[in-house]
């Protein structure tokens, strides 16, 4: 918690020029904004606020002002509304009177985050994950599971519009996030340069069950496409293939919930 020196901005209404961002709720066009994006809710603003993301402003509740405001370091603008109008901003039943607009960072090189190993890894790669809830949902599993790093592939979705950030609860602001230019050549590298084993997570009866599947000292698990799964090519990398075995006729499980069993797994302490 830190005492605020912000200056807080009156607002009666969402046509004052100032709170625009806020207005144009579209991902794309706050993108075009100059790369901004929003946190929505209070405990994803408290985790950007806690964050080394850089903060542009705070729009706020009157009923809300005198529990956020004060979290706000100083130069970032804070703008309180009366409820009504912050309530009539779309999306109002996730923001819930608390909303922050911050700016894109530079993302990580890989070989800045790999720089800093030391001990057991645990990478997360994800080559095409495209649905915005899904991604999410694999941040806050990522995250909540000690991950060190996030490699998203060129046809990932992008982990900084609202719904993987909401859907996140904020983890997407305080996890290692690799967007990769060449996937294909990045698993190559992290196999032959860092001495990572890649592991694709596949429903093939053939592949080996993950309960007592054994632990690399580094790990990267790879994880498919809501519909195809892994692609061949990244497959075609994998040192080994590890399934979920499933009963009742069940052919597949969500990508996040796969995701939250094999890092559950292969995080226990018994490993670590």
């Amino acid at each position: 918690m830190c005492e605020t020196q912000s200056s807080i901005h009156r607002i009666d209404s969402l046509d004052d020029p100032r709170v625009a961002c806020y207005r144009n709720l579209k991902d794309r066009e706050l993108a075009g904004m100059g790369e901004r994006f929003l946190a929505e809710g209070d405990l994803v603003v408290r985790r950007l606020l806690e964050s080394d993301y850089p903060v542009e402003s705070v729009l706020l509740a009157e009923r809300r002002a005198g529990e956020i405001a004060p979290l706000v370091s100083a130069g970032v603008s804070i703008y309180v509304a009366p409820d009504r109008v912050v309530d009539s901003i779309v999306g109002f039943r996730f923001h819930l009177g608390v909303i922050a607009c911050g700016r894109r960072k530079p993302g990580p090189a890989l070989d800045e985050v790999a720089a800093k190993w030391s001990g057991p890894v645990t990478l997360v790669v994800l080559p095409e994950v495209t649905k915005l809830d899904n991604l999410g949902s694999l941040l806050r599993i990522a995250g909540a599971f000690g991950a060190d790093a996030v490699i998203l592939g060129e046809r990932c979705c992008d982990p900084f519009y609202r719904e993987p950030i909401r859907v996140s609860m904020g983890a997407v602001f305080h996890l290692k996030l690799v967007r990769s230019r060449d996937l294909l050549a990045d698993l190559r590298r992290l196999r032959e340069r860092w001495g990572v084993q890649l592991v694709g997570s596949v429903l093939e009866g053939r592949a080996e069950p993950l309960a007592g599947a054994a632990r690399p000292e580094r790990l990267a698990l790879l994880f498919g496409n809501e519909a195809q799964g892994l692609g061949a090519d990244c497959l075609a990398l994998c040192d080994r293939r590890v399934t979920i075995p499933m009963k009742l006729g069940a052919d597949s499980l969500n990508v996040a919930v796969a995701a939250g069993v094999f890092l559950h797994y292969f995080t226990a302490e018994s490993y670590l």
